[in-house]
């Protein structure tokens, strides 16, 4: 039975553990999302940093990536570029691709 018990625990932290880490994995690639996208509205480095807190906090609105797309493309669209939702969503994807190795990098 301890080895049951052992290996329930064990699958248990590694849940955990992939749970922490996706988490982790999308608050950065938000922060760098909203990095590239105060770039592109030249941001000073203050105000991009605050813009990229924004981006993060943003994503806890509605389950899913549909509440960071809509914020960055609203904000771009504002700010006066011609930014499409295409442009964005590569954007995103390269931004978690990067977000992933800084994050394995770390460990």
């Amino acid at each position: 039975m301890t080895d049951f018990n052992d290996r329930e625990r064990a699958e248990e932290a590694k849940f955990a553990h992939d749970e922490e880490m996706h988490f982790r994995v999308h608050a950065r690639r938000n922060r760098l999302l909203g990095q590239w996208a105060a770039a592109k509205m030249g941001l000073s480095e203050v105000e991009a940093e605050g813009y990229a807190k924004g981006v993060v906090q943003a994503d806890f609105e509605d389950s899913g990536d549909e509440d960071v797309v809509r914020k960055l493309l609203g904000d771009l669209v504002s700010a006066g570029l011609d930014v499409s939702e295409a442009e964005v969503r590569t954007a995103l994807d390269a931004k978690a691709v990067e977000a992933k190795r800084q994050l394995m990098g770390e460990g």
